[in-house]
């Protein structure tokens, strides 16, 4: 019997069954969720993430010149800024688990994997949080050119992939200072076109990279106000990135005008509407929410909608959450880490406030810790192609036993008392658990036993 809309729309589209709230009954409630997830009263700023720089630099100043009796507030700040990863998965989980139909949450996981960055360095814990609130959350529910842009320009991504630093090797900024040997970088180029538009099989060179990276030169992070563009740095004179001209061919002086944000503008506008991105996007979209080998009918319906659209990703959605094959590839995709608590979480009755509640190092323990045992270090993906969708990527030997480890444990570390098991399978599963399931949660020894049962269970885990 192939599973009903609220059981698709529960565990495909959203973060799985809640004892506290009903499913989603229709796809205009999961498409009006997208708007539920824009950038919440705590965001993170760039200007508050810039703050957070300065105060680091001031306290190591201060520490260098003032030493032990300076350390104390050096190592506080210090310890602060290690936590932001841990205060915002808590934030994400957060929102994760009271969320209505969870599909604006989901999207905002996808969407901030796609265009993936990692903070490594202390001074740009802020800014990594900051770009999922600036660039991430208020344009999932628009069109594609406007979030590729805001990801894309964002101080995180242009300091991830080394885009502050480059210069175009015949700007004003290279000419007038030779002996700094400033130089063009085609790490931010590379993986707009690579990964975050056209796909790695588009119809692309090098020459078109490196025609791009060219473009983006102007492109930097201030110190003081976060984004800025200088045209002194930017490369001058016309250029061509697939088949298309940006520029002026020359100016008053003879020699070609410096470069312009408009022009960097109107190359991500172009690059967005291309049929290839719409393909790439389309099909990914259906391989996270549908299957690793995602159905043709539903990556072809996709890529139609985005084109005739023009990239009006709501529109897009529309198709995704209401089509046949999401049913018809049920269970098909492996729930990650991160889908795995927050699921884990709602089928325990617990809520935001309970999260919320709970002390940082405990929810460290907690969740932080075991995703990073299943394979999830949280803020600290690899690369910038983010976080595998292949099943083989999260189930092996080593990360199942951590699954099954988790099991055992998150619920005693969040709960005082355990939930009747039985109870707490029929909520996860909506009144309606597997066969296999129904049959040994209730021979479980221990209540310990039996929740872990229905968390490490293959069903459970699968979505």
């Amino acid at each position: 019997m192939p599973p009903s809309f609220s059981e698709v729309a529960a565990v495909r589209l959203g973060f799985g069954f809640s004892p506290l709230a009903a499913p989603p009954s229709s796809p205009d409630t999961l498409l009006a969720s997208i708007a539920e997830s824009a950038p919440g009263p705590r965001a993170m700023s760039t200007a508050a993430a810039i703050e957070y720089g300065t105060r680091l630099r001031e306290a190591t100043r201060r520490f260098q010149e003032g030493g032990e009796a300076e350390r104390p507030g050096y190592e506080a700040l210090r310890s602060e800024l290690n936590r932001l990863g841990l205060v915002d998965l808590r934030r994400r989980v957060v929102r994760a688990v009271d969320a209505r139909a969870g599909f604006g949450e989901r999207l905002v996981q996808f969407w901030s994997n796609h265009f993936t960055t990692r903070a490594v360095a202390l001074n740009r814990r802020g800014l990594a949080l900051a770009f999922q609130d600036e660039a991430i959350r208020p344009h999932i529910g628009g069109r594609f050119e406007d979030l590729f842009f805001a990801a894309d320009t964002h101080p995180m991504m242009l300091v991830y992939l080394d885009q502050a630093v480059s210069r175009g090797p015949n700007s004003r900024s290279v000419r007038d200072r030779p002996e700094r040997r400033f130089g063009l970088n085609e790490n931010l180029a590379r993986e707009a076109l690579e990964l975050h538009s056209l796909g790695v099989d588009a119809d692309y060179t090098q020459s078109d990279v490196r025609a791009f990276a060219k473009l983006l030169t102007g492109l930097t992070v201030n110190q003081k106000q976060g984004f800025a563009y200088y045209s002194s740095w930017a490369e001058p004179g016309p250029l061509t990135v697939l088949g298309t001209r940006y520029g002026q061919s020359g100016g008053g002086n003879g020699r070609a005008p410096e470069r312009q944000l408009d022009d960097v503008r109107a190359a991500f506008h172009d690059i967005a509407r291309r049929p290839e991105t719409a393909r790439h996007l389309s099909r990914k979209l259906a391989v996270h929410f549908a299957s690793d080998v995602p159905p043709a009918d539903l990556v072809e319906s996709m890529t139609a909608v985005w084109q005739e659209t023009e990239g009006d990703l709501s529109a897009v959605y529309a198709v995704l959450v209401s089509h046949p094959d999401l049913a018809a590839t049920f269970g098909q995709k492996i729930r990650q880490p991160f889908d795995l608590n927050v699921a884990a979480i709602r089928a325990l009755g617990l809520t935001g406030s309970d999260i919320e509640a709970l002390d940082l190092d405990v929810f460290k323990r907690a969740v932080a810790t075991p995703m990073a045992a299943m394979g999830q270090p949280w803020g600290q993906p690899k690369g910038p192609d983010g976080w595998a969708e292949a099943a083989d990527a999260w189930i092996a030997p080593q990360t199942l036993a951590a699954r099954i480890d988790w099991a055992l444990q998150l619920p005693r570390r969040l709960l005082g008392e355990l939930p009747d098991p039985r109870e707490m399978m029929l909520a996860a599963f909506a009144g309606e658990p597997p066969e296999p399931i129904a049959w040994a949660v209730p021979k479980a020894e221990t209540a310990t036993e039996g929740v872990a049962i229905v968390l490490a269970s293959n069903a459970f885990n699968r979505r």
